[in-house]
Parts: C-alpha cells; structure tokens; sequence
C-alpha cells in the first residue's frame, strides 16, 4: 500500500451500504462536517437513519453504474461499509455475492488513470486473523492469518482484503485504508455477541474461558470518520484498550454463565438454543474456545483516541440492557419515505433557516432593459431613541422533588417511576426538563407516563 504522505482533504465522498448500520452512522457523522462538499450515499435498500444532506441513490455493487456515479459527481473518497461479518444475517452465498464479488466490482468502479477517487477506506474485521489455541496473545497489523480460514464468512473476509491489496497495488496514487474492527458492543447495534448476552442464562463452553477484546459502537463509527477526513493508508486494529474473561463479560453484564456446550461437537449442541431465538454462527464458537486480541496502538499513533475501554464497553451495553424495558417503545424507528424526502429538501415552500440579523438584506437586480441610474438617497433620519426598558425578573429554580434527589442516580430513580401516581410522575418531568435535563431519564418518565394513559384508555 503506499506510503503515507500529506493530508488529501475529502470533500466529495461515496458511501456504499448507506443502508447498514454503520452506512448511516457515518453518513450523519460527515454532514456535520462544513468542509465535506456531497456526500452521495448508494444501496439496493432504503436508508435506516434520518439524514439531513446525503444524496441518496438506489444502486446495487455493479461497478458500471458505480463508475458513473463516481465519474459524474467527482469523487474523491470512497468509504466501503458492507461487509457481512455475521452469518446469521444472510446465506453463504448472498454473503459471498456481497463481501466478495460486490467489493470488487466497487474497487473495479474506481481504478483508472482518469478515476478521480484519490481515498479507500474498508471496513473489515479482526476474524481476519481467526482464533486458534497457538495464536499469539495479541494480533498486529503485520501479521498473517496463520491458519487457513475454517467459515465461509474468514474465507470471505481474506478474499476482500486481497483483492484490496491488489487495488492498492495497481492504484498507487489512491490512499487504501482497512480496518478490522473487533466485536462491537453498543445500545443500537445488533451482532450475535450480543444476542448471546442477552440470554437470560449465557451459555460457554465446557471447560473454556477465553479472552475477550470489545469496541463500542461509536468508536467505530469515529474510526471511520477519522480515515475518511485524513491520509491513512494501510491496515489498522480498531479494538479497545485492555481484554476480559469471558466470564468477567457476563459478570459486568449482571449475567450468570452456564457451561453448557460440550468441547466436542459444539455446533450441534449448539442447536437448541435457536428455540430461544439465539443462533451462534460458526465463526464464533472458536472464539468461546481461544478468544482473541488485537494491538491497537498503531491507529492511536495517527491521532485517533478512544472514548471507551473493552471493560467500558462491556458495562454501556450493561446498562443499556437494564434500562431497554423501561425505554423501549418510546422512540419511534425512522421509516424512508422517499416523497416526503424528496419534499422536505427541495419544495420551496419549506421554511429554510432565515440570513443572520447582522447580515444585509438582498439587494434586487433591475430586470432587463430598466434603467440603471441610481435613485437620490432619502433624506437623513434622525433614529428615535428607544425606551428603557427593565430587564423581567429571572425565575427562580425549580426545586427538586424530595431532598438530595439530585444525588440520586438515573438507574436509582428509574427502578421507583412505577410506583409514582401520575401526578408526580409529571412533576418529575418537568423539574427534569428544566433543571437536570437528563435526556435518559426524560425519556424514561415519558415512556411510563405514555404507558399508563395508552392503559387507560383501552379501560
């Protein structure tokens, strides 16, 4: 890959899978950036995340069309987001189809002497290395797999990044970036780790208890912001500091584990956990054996830094899970609707954001063939001074419900809102609102609020 060398600003960028999880994270990430011209985001599927200034096209992985795309709008950075990392989601070969042949097809619509694509970025992830019982303890990003790859999903990951070092080699001009990113935990995502956490019972294997390396959702999708804003090339573990037990992971979740699978024959044991809707795909179950980890420091070393430790992303989704029941159902998912979008961001009779007060009013141009002498100026007017006014008297602050009830913490007073009457469950919100203004609890107090008046009107 080459070299590292001067920062290459982005400023028109192409993110495929807009539609996937970390499509649409990163596609909100970058509109908050003023120096990011388009940004132009492309899937077969509908947007899951309300954007504000993507483009979206509907297009699948052929590079035909890709290649116009990034031809007609001059793309300079492409930010690659689909690959499957979980086979759970999809068949071997629609997984295949995708992480495969689709990356490709979009490496194909960007190579060329007259390709003004100049940035790659790819999403990739740490089962690139595999899990075996004679892996070293951590992985860096100069060593080989050194195993050859057991599932369908480390077979396709290895095909995808060697097809980007074939890109890389034949485009030296382009700046190609890969990150593994390790097992994602967070509030929004879904991954199969966290399906296996959620399980009343967790459920290990006889006899084992392996290392465990945790990234938080919103490092990731700031890793991948930061490849996108900077000159990165090369391969980059995107991990958090420090590892866990497994056994560790469930305790900091408040679960208790159970060795329930056999060491042998632990796929098929492994099938009645799907009457509990849980599947482990077989990409994981050598990680429940040997676990894994990766170094992270070479990311750290071009200025990233993390926000959250595997032991802190262990205990988010901790407390995520605690406060879903009380919290679910108070937002509502965002559906594209393609009308609606399309007249929220070009109807002219939408109210867009009036010109500051400092800023002079638009002076009209004089329609064609009118005279253009200017008019005399109006005579001079004395400005009138304006009244004196007194300021209005601040409000006092709100007074908390009960004494020391700001010592309290959000999870303290969410496990009492059910036994509040309505009365002071309003109360609380609106000292919340005013004073507080903590936003998880807010909506913790609107959910229960909205619960009890959706019963009684059913009554």
């Amino acid at each position: 890959m080459p070299d590292s060398g001067l920062e290459t600003p982005s400023k028109r960028v192409l993110v495929t899978g807009l539609s996937t999880y970390w499509g649409g994270r990163l596609a909100q990430a970058l509109e908050s950036d003023p120096q990011i011209e388009a940004i132009i985001g492309v899937d077969d599927k509908d947007p899951t995340r309300e954007l504000e200034r993507t483009e979206f096209v509907r297009v699948s992985a052929q590079h035909s069309l890709i290649r116009r795309l990034v031809e007609s709008a001059e793309i300079d950075t492409v930010i690659d987001t689909r690959l499957v990392v979980d086979s759970t989601t999809t068949t071997p070969g629609k997984a295949h189809e995708n992480n495969v042949i689709g990356t490709m097809n979009i490496l194909a619509a960007c190579s060329g002497p007259d390709s003004p694509v100049r940035k790659f970025a790819f999403k990739s992830s740490t089962h690139y290395y595999g899990s075996e019982q004679d892996d070293p303890a951590f992985f860096t990003e100069a060593m080989r797999r050194p195993h050859a790859p057991r599932t369908p999903i480390e077979r396709d990951i290895v095909e995808a990044e060697a097809a980007l070092a074939d890109f890389a080699d034949k485009n030296r001009d382009v700046s190609v970036t890969v990150l593994r990113c390790a097992n994602v935990l967070g509030p929004d995502v879904r991954t199969s780790h966290i399906g296996l956490f959620s399980l009343p019972a967790v459920p290990m294997i006889l006899g084992f208890d392996p290392r465990y390396q945790f990234v938080h959702e919103d490092d990731v999708v700031a890793a991948l912001e930061h490849v996108t804003l900077n000159r990165l090339p090369g391969i980059f573990n995107v991990a958090g500091d420090g590892v866990l037990a497994f056994t560790e992971t469930v305790s900091l979740l408040g679960k208790r584990w159970v060795p329930l699978l056999p060491p042998w024959g632990t796929g098929l044991a492994a099938m009645p956990l799907r009457r509990l809707g849980m599947q482990i795909p077989p990409e994981l179950l050598n990680q429940l054996r040997f676990g894994r980890g990766v170094d992270n420091r070479k990311l750290k070393a071009t200025g990233f830094a993390y926000r959250h430790t595997t032991r802190e992303a262990v205990m988010k989704l901790g407390e995520h899970m605690r406060l879903h029941p009380i919290l679910s159902g108070v937002r509502e998912p965002y559906r594209y609707e393609r009308e609606v979008e399309e007249f929220l961001r070009w109807s002219p009779h939408v109210r867009r954001e009036e010109p500051d007060a400092g800023e002079p009013p638009a002076v009209p141009t004089p329609a064609e063939g009118a005279p253009t002498a200017a008019a005399p100026p109006p005579p001079p007017v004395e400005p009138t001074p304006a009244p004196v006014r007194e300021p209005d008297p601040e409000p006092a602050p709100p007074s908390p419900p009960v004494e020391h009830y700001d010592d309290l913490e959000v999870e303290e007073v969410i496990s009492l809102l059910g036994s509040l009457e309505p009365d002071d469950l309003r109360a609380l919100l609106a000292y919340e609102r005013s004073a507080a203004a903590r936003n998880t609890l807010v909506a913790a107090i609107e959910g229960v609020l909205a619960r009890r008046e959706s019963a009684g009107a059913r009554a």
